[in-house]
C-alpha cells in the first residue's frame, strides 16, 4: 500500500503538470477545483476535473463490484483489481510512448479519463485490504492523526513511522513524476504501471504462501 501511495504522487504530478491542473487520484482537489472553475473568474479547466471525477467513481464501482463478498485483505479478486490498474496504466505509457501526446484531438481528456479509472480501482482496492492511514490516494486523514495522536497532542497510540512514510513515499512520489515529465509523459506513467505490477506479484505470493499455511 505504501508503493501505491508512492505511485499516487507519481499519477498526481502527471495530472496536474501535464494534463492542465486536474488530479486523478486526489478527488479533493479535483472537486476543490472544479468548484473555482465554475465561477468563471479563473482559468482553470473545468472538463478535466469532471471527467476525472465521473472515471474515478466509476473505477470504484467496478472494483467494489469485483471485490463484493469477498473477506478484507489481499486476496486473489484484490490481485485481478490492481493487476488491472497496472494494465492501464502500462497501456496508457505504451500508446503514448509509440503514438506521442499530440497523436488525436482530445488525448489529454483520454488519458484523463483512464487515470482517473485506474486510480478509482485502486482507491477501492486499497479501501478493501484496509491497511490503517494508508487510503494509497490522500494523506490529509493521515496527516490529521499523525498530529493529533502525537505525543504532543492527545498522547494516544499510534504507528507514526507508517502514517509518516505515507505522507513522505505521495511527495517523493509527486517529486519523481515532476522529474520524469520533464523527459516525457509516459515515463512516469510507466514507473507506476511497473510499480503497481510489482505491488500485484508480492500480493499473489502472499496468498498464495498463506494458503500453503492453512493447507499444512
Amino acid at each position: 500500500m505504501l508503493i501505491l501511495t508512492f505511485s499516487t504522487g507519481v499519477i498526481d504530478a502527471v495530472g496536474y503538470l501535464g494534463l492542465d491542473r486536474v488530479f486523478t487520484g486526489n478527488m479533493t482537489g479535483n472537486v476543490v477545483i472544479l468548484g473555482m472553475a465554475l465561477t468563471g473568474t479563473t482559468n482553470l479547466p473545468v472538463l478535466g476535473p469532471v471527467l476525472a471525477l465521473v472515471f474515478f467513481f466509476g473505477g470504484a464501482m467496478i472494483s467494489g463490484r469485483m471485490l463484493r463478498g469477498k473477506s478484507e485483505g489481499w486476496s486473489g479478486p484484490t490481485s485481478l483489481a490492481v493487476g488491472l490498474v497496472s494494465l492501464l496504466l502500462l497501456a496508457v505509457s505504451t500508446g503514448l510512448f509509440f503514438f506521442g501526446t499530440h497523436a488525436f484531438p482530445h488525448l489529454a481528456e483520454a488519458v484523463t479519463s483512464v487515470l482517473g479509472l485506474a486510480m478509482g480501482i485502486q482507491a477501492a482496492a486499497a479501501r478493501h485490504v484496509k491497511v490503517v492511514d494508508v487510503t494509497t490516494v490522500v494523506v490529509t486523514s493521515t496527516l490529521t492523526g499523525l498530529a493529533a495522536d502525537s505525543r504532543f497532542a492527545a498522547r494516544k497510540g499510534q504507528d507514526w513511522a507508517k502514517r509518516l512514510l505515507a505522507v513522505m513515499l505521495i511527495l517523493l512520489g509527486a517529486l519523481a513524476g515532476a522529474a520524469l515529465l520533464t523527459v516525457a509523459m509516459w515515463l512516469p506513467i510507466l514507473l507506476s504501471g511497473v510499480l503497481t505490477a510489482g505491488v500485484v506479484v508480492a500480493g499473489h505470493r502472499r496468498v498464495r504462501a498463506d494458503a500453503v499455511k492453512e493447507l499444512s
